[in-house]
């Protein structure tokens, strides 16, 4: 007796048996009873037949036909069209980008306006020169203006295009290098087509223009109020031709020859180098100095 039931406590599991959840047992019935639900053949026909109807009713070339609607047209049917620059009139009035000459001087805007507004009475031009104009005075009092342009060599023109204007822009107008734009075309021919600035764009320039023409207004008048830079530049000079003369007597303040007296041999305001010659037991001696090692005595 004693050897079964040390055999039975061998077989019992070392740990606790879980207990089953009554709320999973309704589980397993429903999936036991999906399983015992049988399709008889007559109910896998009628399913074959309703998909063939599926299948019938969809129409492939419909959808098709509504994603070639949805697709955006080319704008253009062939590449010549697209070198046409009649086309651009289409858009309306737009700013445009000019290169122009940094070379030719102010003169070139002007004279490009002059000669628009003679040769196209009709046509309505406008011109806007990305510039911030800084005030500066002179010795003489007066004050004046510099133009600062934050784009070099570019400026924006409003007007509607076409390619009577443009080919006259670029080929007649004396300084102007073209507009700016994208290369159109392919192997026989290409050309330069110009780009309009969007709206958003332009007014972001405008916002930059007048922050900018506010902020260097603001450094001139802040630059009166306080003493004039003429008045520095000449205490400046005065400062500068009030140091050590060649041949003077001077005095060594710092370095290794302190407090030591001699006179300037050779000077070198540029670079502001001083050699000074001095007796340093019994003999003379020449050291290189910095201007600012140094100071002249004063006569008494």
């Amino acid at each position: 007796m004693m050897n079964q039931e040390l055999l039975l406590s061998w077989r019992r599991p070392l740990f606790p048996v879980r207990k089953q959840n009554p709320n999973n047992t309704s589980i397993f019935k429903a999936r036991a009873n999906l399983q015992q639900v049988v399709v008889t053949p007559k109910e896998k026909r009628d399913l074959r037949k309703v998909k063939r109807e599926e299948k019938r009713r969809y129409n492939w070339r419909e959808e098709v036909e509504e994603m070639l609607l949805q697709k955006p047209k080319k704008q253009f049917s062939s590449w010549k069209e697209e070198l046409n620059l009649d086309k651009l009139s289409v858009m309306g009035p737009q700013w445009w980008i000019l290169k122009v000459s940094r070379a030719k001087g102010k003169d070139t805007i002007p004279r490009m306006m002059q000669s628009l507004h003679k040769n196209f009475p009709h046509a309505d031009f406008k011109v806007f020169d990305a510039a911030v104009y800084e005030k500066s005075k002179l010795k003489n009092g007066k004050i004046s203006v510099k133009p600062k342009p934050l784009y070099p060599g570019c400026v924006f023109l409003h007007c509607i295009l076409n390619r009577e204007l443009h080919n006259f822009i670029r080929e007649e107008c004396e300084g102007v290098g073209g507009f700016v734009g994208r290369m159109v075309g392919n192997t026989k021919r290409q050309i330069n087509k110009p780009r309009p600035v969007s709206k958003d764009d332009m007014e972001s320039i405008f916002e930059e223009v007048k922050e900018k023409q506010e902020a260097a207004d603001k450094a001139f008048e802040e630059e009166v109020s306080s003493p004039s830079s003429s008045d520095k530049k000449v205490s400046n000079k005065a400062k500068s031709r009030k140091g050590p003369l060649l041949g003077s007597t001077v005095r060594i303040v710092c370095g290794d020859f302190a407090d030591f007296s001699g006179t300037i041999k050779k000077l070198d305001k540029k670079r502001g180098l001083a050699s000074v010659g001095f007796t340093l037991f019994g003999k003379e001696t020449i050291a290189d100095l910095n201007l600012s090692e140094i100071v002249q005595e004063q006569k008494l």
